[in-house]
């Protein structure tokens, strides 16, 4: 009776705000949309609609950085300004840091640790990250979760899943799969509070990425993990901005490094960690790409991935037409009036194009904004297992970019590709 209370006084209280926030963004939008044209209308109301998301608090903040990412559903413009959603949580104090420690370990804190500063290093939404000693001398990282968030966001992603069926059922959403995605993000947020399998992932991760040159994921400790704490190897002096102090070379090999993991990830293993943005990012200044926050990774089948390789590999080399074939072969539903070979014409003609591009003139997102735009159009709907590794890849994009212009996306893919196509035991590539 208590949590329905609660539940119910949550709903009033973000009814409430979404009130008082989206009808003035509504009328705004209305007025700009008259005075500057459509484009500003809906610039104002995406704009306010981010605003309102922080205001909501760090579920709504999560659900607005996933939702983000879906630029196969999504207006270019909407996605823009939800990229740029923060978490804006304060970090846990001294007196809640104890108290999360003790929901994690109990009486065992002092029998795993030999000190924990209790000043975070990184604060997010969900947890807090602290520099800790073990008892065996091992400097470590302590990921650890925040008291009460699990009912904070199971209770928000409740309302979250409620207001959706009501959205899917007006008219202007007609065909699009609402509360399919939805549940998507809902999962992907529940995941980021699952730390066993977070841990788990980083593991899966160090090990599969140990093939590729200098890129390095955390080492973790599992006898000092708990349901509630990640415990991993501490990694020093991790910046934002470490890559901008070094020389073009240590840049470009930055470069090749990140999406030489991030091809491994999705060619070779398809287990892809789908969260790629700066601040899970790092480089050092010993020329080494750091992997950090597993929590938002996805397992692709043998089948997705062997077609997602496929079709990469048809887009380097052009062959247009049987790239629109895989398409076609791992949607998820393809509406009743799809017209199938009016795509198949638009699709091979957007990778021949691009096939023709100067490599410092291609650009993933664009390809890939262009292909989603054809989708939409032509009725063929997406795997969302799919989904969420290619916008990863759209996200290393731009940092990828920042630190070598030049890189060609499409060669530098083949080794990989390679080895995804051909496996380990010789056999011949299907491409189409």
């Amino acid at each position: 009776m208590r949590a329905r209370f609660a539940l119910t006084l949550r709903a009033v209280r973000v009814t409430g705000t979404v009130v008082a926030v989206g009808v003035p963004a509504l009328v705004g939008g209305s007025v700009r949309r008259l005075r500057y044209g459509p484009a500003a209308g809906r610039r104002h109301i995406y704009h306010r609609l981010v605003a309102l998301l922080m205001l909501l608090g760090p579920t709504f903040v999560k659900a607005g950085q996933v939702l983000g990412t879906r630029r196969d559903l999504l207006p270019p413009a909407l996605c823009d300004e939800l990229s740029l959603l923060q978490d804006s949580v304060a970090p846990l104090n001294v007196a809640q840091t104890a108290v999360a420690l003790a929901e994690a370990y109990g009486t065992e804190v002092d029998d795993v640790f030999a000190s924990v500063d209790p000043r975070p290093v990184a604060s997010g939404s969900v947890a807090s990250v602290y520099r800790a000693r073990l008892r065996s001398g091992q400097d470590v990282a302590v990921k650890l979760r925040r008291p009460g968030i699990e009912r904070t966001m199971s209770e928000d992603l409740a309302l979250i899943r409620g207001g959706s069926a009501f959205v899917a059922r007006l008219p202007v959403f007609r065909g699009v799969p609402v509360e399919e995605v939805v549940a998507n993000m809902a999962g992907a947020i529940l995941g980021q509070l699952d730390f066993e399998r977070e841990a788990d992932n980083l593991r899966r991760l160090r090990k599969n990425l140990s093939e590729v040159p200098r890129v390095w994921v955390p080492k973790v400790y599992p006898e000092a993990c708990r349901p509630r704490c990640i415990v991993m190897e501490f990694i020093p002096d991790l910046a934002v901005g470490t890559a901008d102090q070094c020389s073009p070379v240590t840049r470009r090999r930055f470069a090749a490094s990140g999406m030489a993991a991030m091809y491994q990830m999705l060619f070779v293993d398809g287990f892809v960690h789908c969260d790629m943005h700066p601040g899970n990012l790092y480089f050092t200044r010993s020329a080494q790409v750091v992997v950090l926050d597993a929590g938002f990774s996805v397992q692709l089948t043998d089948r997705l991935r062997r077609l997602f390789a496929e079709f990469f590999m048809n887009m380097a080399i052009g062959r247009g037409h049987h790239a629109a074939e895989i398409v076609i072969r791992s949607a998820a539903r393809i509406a009743e009036d799809a017209d199938l070979a009016g795509f198949t014409v638009r699709m091979a003609d957007l990778v021949e194009r691009s096939h023709g591009q100067p490599a410092s003139e291609f650009s993933l997102i664009a390809f890939a904004m262009e292909m989603f735009d054809l989708q939409r159009r032509f009725g063929i709907h997406a795997a969302p297992e799919l989904i969420f590794p290619l916008l990863s890849l759209l996200v290393i994009e731009g940092t990828i970019r920042e630190l070598d212009p030049n890189m060609d996306f499409q060669e530098a893919a083949k080794p990989q590709l390679m080895r995804g196509l051909f496996g380990t035991d010789g056999g011949r590539p299907t491409l189409g």
